[in-house]
């Protein structure tokens, strides 16, 4: 295991609790220098798939900037990375290489994918499931290599709930797909099932011009991964309950629902593949009360590959009962900090679907919160997509909807909730 690149696993948490206190908080923060520093280490094995959206409704200019952004992704592949291009409508087919396979990427495979991605056409339905599907039995033929795809679409999914559900299973922890909407006749909910399910990012690509940098720098990324699959293997005592893991920067995903038992009171939480990166997770264990002065482990975490049982970093959450009011009472700041970046993202969506439904004043109480929190959080950006939609008086706080709001900025404030910022330097709080 000499070509490991380093990672580090640091837990910030407040560990006193009262005398009645049961929950303990803590925000794991992993770093990784990406970097295998062995003289005889050669890149990752990769393999790469492009899905993209050539339904109907992509004709005209979308189909031209389609063309052009996944010929960029073609070019942004490194040597001997394993590619396919796949066109995706009612069905799903690999336009490049021929046949259900994979090809090694030369400077004559990247020319060969061009040119077949530059004959794509426009026409048909959508069926996000089923492209999903075809890239997972491409996938499937190198499971030893970071296997990642790309996905764009410009409209909503044709296909039904259960259909789509039943594909997002069949494909999870398969691969890592990130994803992209362009335009604004996509659904964010779709591509946000895509992202949980399949542990990636999506994104909106609001000026279609724009879709060959987006390519682009998720491909550069994608290139950019050493290794292949990590997990957070969590083990809490026997008396405790594990109430979730979430990752909460740079993006929101819940892994609770992704546990594999190792055994009854440890599990592995899926975290895709690492290139030089840092992320930051927030777990929650619930623990019965204990004795003043009594410290225990509430948690044993570790950074471990799932394939080898390599332990790459690990760490210890604590608690221990006080009678001390003020050491019971400190909030540590990481955990204050990503627990409103999670409720505002509560309160964009709850106000988002409230205003979707016709329920006024919800809507208007939600994303007037969100705004104050944005505001004193430090989300500039959302602030300022938070005022396209909903008006606050600063003179007494008072809140009203915005009416004709355009529905691409409706857009980019939904996607752009599950983004979070980091604490600021010198923000633990108190």
């Amino acid at each position: 295991m000499g070509d490991q690149p380093a990672f580090t696993l640091q837990i910030d948490q407040n560990k006193y609790l009262p005398l009645d206190g049961r929950e303990v908080h803590a925000i794991l923060t992993v770093s990784s220098t990406g970097t295998v520093t062995t003289t005889t280490s050669v890149p990752a094995e990769a393999a790469e798939v492009i899905i993209v959206d050539t339904s109907g409704s992509m004709s005209g200019g979308k189909i031209r900037e389609a063309r052009q952004a996944a010929a960029s992704a073609v070019q942004a592949l490194r040597d001997g990375v394993s590619f396919a291009v796949i066109a995706g409508t009612d069905t799903a087919r690999v336009v490049y290489p021929r046949g259900r396979t994979m090809a090694r990427a030369t400077r004559a495979t990247r020319a060969e994918a061009q040119t077949a991605i530059g004959r794509l056409s426009a026409n048909g339905g959508t069926s996000i499931g089923e492209w999903l599907l075809l890239a997972r039995d491409l996938l499937d033929a190198h499971p030893d290599a970071i296997r990642h795809a790309l996905l764009m679409t410009d409209g909503q999914n044709n296909e039904s709930g259960d259909a789509f559900a039943r594909a997002l299973s069949a494909c999870s922890g398969r691969f890592v797909c990130d994803s992209l909407g362009v335009g604004s006749d996509w659904v964010p909910a779709e591509l946000r099932k895509v992202s949980e399910a399949l542990l990636g990012t999506f994104d909106f690509v609001r000026n279609q011009s724009d879709l060959s940098a987006f390519f682009n720098r998720i491909t550069q990324e994608s290139m950019s991964k050493t290794v292949a699959e990590l997990a957070l293997r969590v083990w809490v005592p026997q008396t405790a309950t594990l109430k979730f893991v979430k990752q909460v920067s740079p993006t929101l995903l819940d892994l609770t629902g992704k546990r594999a038992d190792v055994n009854p009171l440890t599990g592995d939480y899926p975290t895709g593949s690492w290139g030089a990166e840092e992320r930051e997770y927030h777990l929650c264990v619930e623990v019965p009360p204990g004795q003043i002065g009594t410290e225990i482990r509430a948690g044993w975490v570790k950074l471990v590959r799932p394939d080898t049982q390599e332990v790459l970093a690990s760490g210890n959450v604590l608690a221990q009962w006080t009678d001390d009011l003020a050491q019971s009472t400190r909030i540590n700041g990481k955990v204050a900090h990503y627990t409103g970046q999670a409720e505002l993202h509560e309160l964009i969506q709850e106000g988002l679907s409230a205003r979707a439904a016709g329920h006024v004043d919800v809507a208007t109480a939600r994303l007037a919160k969100a705004r104050r929190i944005a505001a004193e959080s430090g989300r500039e950006d959302t602030a300022r997509l938070l005022d396209k939609v909903v008006e606050v008086d600063p003179r007494d706080g008072t809140a009203r909807l915005r009416r004709n709001v355009d529905k691409a900025d409706e857009i980019e404030l939904d996607t752009g909730s599950v983004r979070t910022s980091r604490l600021r330097q010198g923000g633990e709080g108190s």
